[in-house]
């Protein structure tokens, strides 16, 4: 079946009974749906945005401890921003939400509007996220239709059309419509959510037996829920190489801030050049840096993926005997409270704690 027949729409509408009533049982109790305030919703969304729930559990409670509300959000400055955030990726998220917040301010009298058109003004907001706002915060029928549910609705009606294609999702936002419950929008939005999570997975096999739709799923019928939802094979991500040097000088590591625009804007990371160098090649940039007697050792090799591109990563650990080179250094406690470093640094960071929890060592080079 395609996601446009007719017969689609029918076949949608089976499932809102079903489904409500096995979320009313099953529903897992979350901090923003025990507490579903439009502010907390909004956060929780913007978080959840291509994150697990199990990764955004303890980021949420911090982040509502540092800024309960919208105007705390809008006040918070960037140094407190990315460390909120700190490991959870895709910062471009946070500072939408803080710009996001500014506007709300400025536009809207500090209250998070509740109409679908006024949310997607905001940055950061898309199709997806202004139906989760607008339906779980105000209990508007506006469906909203993600990654999770793309998977769930091409099962239902077992439709092998390339889920990639954009024009695809507005089909299934319109065909939803049709059949949103206007009464318990929020509850059906929530609902719909949870089935992709716990039962409709996106990666093994699905939980058809224990699924509430699973007499009406045509793709359980025919034997093709392992098959769905189809996509197009993904361009491979570019590779970028890169050495980093773990800087250490009485007590204190070398950081440095990338650049406010482009990926990873505004955090902080240990220097670095590009290339994987080997030791000889991490002295001489020593030495170009002004570090001529320090003896790099090498702390290990670490991958990490971004959503378009792969760093691949080597580091060298090297003690100075005087703080050289044009960088911030800050102590192991400033790691942990103030400057934020993304999880691409983190297996780096960890080797530098490790490190630093031997002062002894920090007299001289590691592994002399």
């Amino acid at each position: 079946m395609d996601f446009a027949t007719d017969a689609a729409v029918p076949l949608l509408a089976q499932t809102v009974g079903p489904l409500l009533a096995w979320y009313r049982e099953n529903g897992r109790d979350l901090p923003w749906r025990t507490e579903p305030s439009p502010y907390r919703v909004w956060v929780s969304e913007i978080m959840l945005q291509q994150t697990r729930i199990g990764a955004v559990l303890p980021y949420f409670d911090r982040f509502m401890t540092a800024f309960p509300d919208i105007a705390a959000l809008a006040a918070a400055s960037d140094e407190q921003l990315l460390k909120s955030w700190e490991g959870l990726g895709y910062y471009r998220r946070v500072r939408n939400l803080r710009a996001a917040a500014r506007l709300v301010l400025a536009r809207f009298g500090g209250e998070l509007p509740s109409a679908r058109e006024d949310l997607l003004t905001l940055p950061g907001i898309g199709d997806y996220t202004a139906g989760a706002i607008a339906s779980i915060a105000f209990g508007r029928p506006e469906p909203a239709v993600d990654g999770n549910v793309m998977r769930v609705t091409a099962r239902l009606l077992d439709c092998h059309a390339d889920v990639t294609r954009p024009a695809l999702r507005e089909t299934v936002r319109r065909q939803w419509a049709q059949v949103w419950p206007s009464s318990e929008a929020g509850m059906f939005t929530q609902a719909l959510m949870e089935l992709g999570e716990v039962r409709c997975l996106p990666h093994g096999t699905p939980v058809c037996q224990q699924c509430p739709c699973r007499d009406i799923c045509r793709s359980r019928a025919a034997g093709t829920a392992l098959e769905l939802p189809y996509r197009a094979a993904a361009k491979e991500r570019p590779v970028e190489e890169r050495t980093f040097l773990l800087l250490v000088s009485g007590g204190k590591i070398a950081l440095c801030q990338r650049p406010e625009n482009g990926l990873l804007g505004g955090m902080w990371e240990f220097p670095s050049a590009p290339g994987l160098l080997d030791a000889a090649g991490a002295a001489r940039l020593l030495r170009s840096w002004g570090a001529v007697h320090a003896v790099p050792v090498p702390v290990g090799t670490a991958r990490h993926l971004f959503t378009h591109r792969e760093w691949r990563m080597t580091g060298y650990l090297a003690v100075l005997p005087d703080r050289t080179g044009d960088w911030v250094w800050g102590t192991p406690q400033d790691l942990k409270e103030r400057y934020a470093l993304p999880a691409a640094c983190h297996f780096f960071r960890d080797r530098l704690a490790a490190f630093l929890a031997e002062p002894e060592q920090q007299s001289c080079n590691p592994g002399e």
